[in-house]
């Protein structure tokens, strides 16, 4: 068995994490898209070795931020860790809020061929045209679901028009038609949740934190060490707006709002899918601290799943 613990951004979820991880004495498989990164560490509220309290937490600070990861190699790379932790006779935390990389890793992924060398060329030479733009207006008629591709995404708008484009079917639909497959892992699902309001108030302050804690000074440091800013790390939430910022294309107080909103706007659609999702086991997270919240999943990872539905 694995253990999930997921939420939207900003609810608190590594802490709830690190203290059930050090109750079962065992480790944590990141599932953040952009925690997988180095060097971009404020921006992506990456957890600090003071935050795990000595707690293994695997798939951070794991690539280069000009490496493409994407979800086929996040669940390789989580099944390994996965089959090591369990090898010591343990049982592996999955923490994160990637939607796709959850469900990627619990659900699988479709197998129909979805790739083509020829049309994923012409759609590189289209953007590289400047057709950016263009693309990803003909992405939002074709598959209006795909809201979690943001404009300025190149890499996740040119995947899902060449998915389109070989099957005729859009790529959310093809992404979810796993729901009713049996699970590829006995897990049980903790989506941690608070009322929007105090988690637009929680993302609100955390983008404050992040300023006060140096997030400006990690995106000068980053720009000099010579990065692109079109490498994949960039497409974490706020660092367009700060990079804008730093080349005094966009003030400060613009970006910081700028920051917020897609943070807010990010978890909305989270609570969304997270709604959706089959054999998920709720937790208010309003008024309780990290470790009031680990024992809480533990009495119900004590009790058989039946009793909880």
């Amino acid at each position: 068995m694995i253990i999930v613990i997921t939420g939207p951004t900003g609810i608190g979820k590594t802490a709830v994490a690190v203290e059930l991880a050090k109750e079962l004495d065992t480790e944590i498989i990141s599932a953040d898209s952009m925690q997988v990164y180095r060097h971009l560490s404020i921006g992506t509220a990456k957890p600090s070795p003071d935050e795990l309290c000595g707690v293994t937490c695997h798939l951070i600070d794991y690539k280069d931020p000009a490496c493409q990861y994407n979800l086929g190699d996040f669940i390789h790379d989580a099944e390994v860790e996965i089959e090591r932790i369990k090898s010591k006779g343990r049982t592996p935390i999955v923490c994160g809020g990637a939607m796709m990389y959850i469900q990627g890793l619990l659900r699988g992924v479709f197998m129909e061929e979805s790739r083509d060398s020829s049309i994923r060329e012409k759609l590189r030479h289209e953007a590289d045209a400047g057709r950016l733009a263009e693309l990803y207006a003909e992405l939002m008629r074709l598959d209006p679901a795909a809201t979690h591709i943001l404009p300025n995404d190149r890499q996740r708008i040119l995947r899902a028009l060449e998915v389109i484009r070989v099957t005729n079917r859009p790529l959310t639909s093809l992404q979810t038609q796993k729901n009713d497959k049996t699970p590829r892992h006995e897990a049980r699902i903790f989506v941690l949740m608070r009322s929007r309001d105090e988690l637009y108030i929680r993302i609100n302050a955390r983008v404050d934190a992040m300023m006060t804690a140096g997030l400006l000074d990690e995106v000068s440091q980053y720009m000099s060490m010579g990065y692109s800013r079109d490498n994949p790390a960039i497409r974490a939430l706020g660092y367009t707006q700060l990079f804008s910022c730093h080349e005094g294309a966009m003030p400060l107080e613009h970006a910081l709002e700028e920051m917020k909103k897609r943070t807010r706007n990010y978890a909305k659609r989270q609570l969304t899918w997270f709604r959706s999702m089959r054999d998920a086991e709720f937790i208010d997270c309003g008024g309780d601290d990290a470790r009031q919240l680990c024992e809480l999943i533990k009495k119900k990872l004590a009790q058989p799943r039946q009793q909880l539905l």
